[in-house]
């Protein structure tokens, strides 16, 4: 009996300590995540961006807005002459910036989009000290959503993200009204799923690890991302938001990506069914982490472009803002389904 009370008394002694490095790691962790590498414009990247804007015989404008909490978020504003009368809103990576939509922007530019490219709330140029993976960036693109239809008033406003900015917009759906057709690449199906990636990456085990083991860590982070700074990462959620939106998604994921595993884009494709009828899963086989524009351009520029093109029905009329319906600032539906 002694023996089993000394066992029970280090067993609990063990957890406790367990437990204790586990939250530990979960504050770094979180403070590392809400606080990512800011990637400043170069001097190279005005050059480029100069450069598309010429070739394209393209208005190249610096343009700002403010945000709830009043952040100063800026990005580049293309218009071409002519243009076919939509606009695409692009979204980056974690830890990039603006000029990493360059490519995707040349492109659209050439079918005679208006494209606008932000820096990220903390990213960048951008203002904001927190990067939330959607919980503020939503109210974000909502206001750069009104930008576009109080300066440009396109027919349709489209948007295309990869990696962080995928997973961005497509928690934004359950927000920002209006959108004709989205595309996002390498998306994480949520922030929870995404955290056991990385966990199981420092192991090479995985995601396994975070769902079992390491379990502590990632709800200890979540838990003080919303005590210190008032952001619930549990809300951010890209599968549930797909699914209740009738907004087209066309989700693009390499079955060679390493960094967001095609499963998180497989998940939000399931989840949909039944519920969203209009979204779309292409799996390049051969592409990595927003690599399929890399793999496969030709088919790239395909998909994107015919799925904007067949998904022109909204009108300004139903794209008034929704603002009241966003959080607070603080710290044309078709019915077809495929899979290709």
């Amino acid at each position: 009996m002694r023996l089993l009370r000394i066992s029970l008394l280090w067993t609990a002694c063990i957890a406790a300590v367990w437990l204790a490095v586990c939250a530990i790691a979960g504050i770094v962790s979180a403070e590392c995540a809400l606080h990512p590498t800011r990637l400043a414009l170069t001097t190279n990247d005005e050059e480029q961006a100069a450069a598309i804007a010429g070739k394209r015989r393209a208005l190249l404008q610096q343009v700002e807005i403010t945000a709830s909490d009043g952040a100063i978020l800026r990005a580049w504003a293309f218009r071409p002459t002519p243009g076919n009368g939509d606009a695409v809103i692009l979204l980056h990576g974690v830890a990039s910036n603006r000029a990493g939509m360059l490519g995707p922007a040349d492109m659209l530019l050439r079918h005679g989009y208006s494209v606008l490219l932000p820096d990220a709330r903390a990213q960048g140029m951008s203002g904001g000290d927190l990067a939330t993976y959607g919980f503020l960036e939503a109210g974000d693109l909502q206001r750069w959503f009104n930008w576009l239809v109080q300066k440009q008033a396109p027919h349709c406003i489209d948007a295309v993200g990869e990696s962080m900015g995928a997973a961005q917009l497509l928690t934004s759906l359950r927000n920002v009204r209006g959108f004709c057709a989205v595309a996002a690449e390498s998306s994480f199906a949520s922030f929870r799923e995404v955290s056991y990636v990385r966990i199981g990456e420092w192991f090479g085990t995985g995601p396994l690890l975070g769902h079992t083991l390491l379990r502590p860590l990632v709800e200890s982070g979540i838990f003080y991302a919303r005590w210190r700074y008032g952001v619930d990462l549990a809300q951010e959620n890209p599968s549930q938001a797909v699914a209740a939106s009738r907004v087209p998604v066309l989700l693009i994921h390499g079955l060679a990506d390493n960094n967001i595993p095609p499963y998180n884009s497989e998940r939000i494709f399931a989840a949909s069914k039944g519920r969203n009828p209009d979204v779309s899963l292409w799996e390049p086989p051969d592409a990595g982490h927003c690599g399929a524009m890399g793999a496969e351009p030709d088919e790239f520029e395909r998909r994107i472009i015919g799925w904007f093109q067949s998904h022109q029905t909204a009108s300004l009329e139903s794209r008034a803002p929704q603002v009241s319906h966003l959080r607070p600032g603080k710290p044309r539906t078709s019915t077809h389904r495929r899979r290709s």
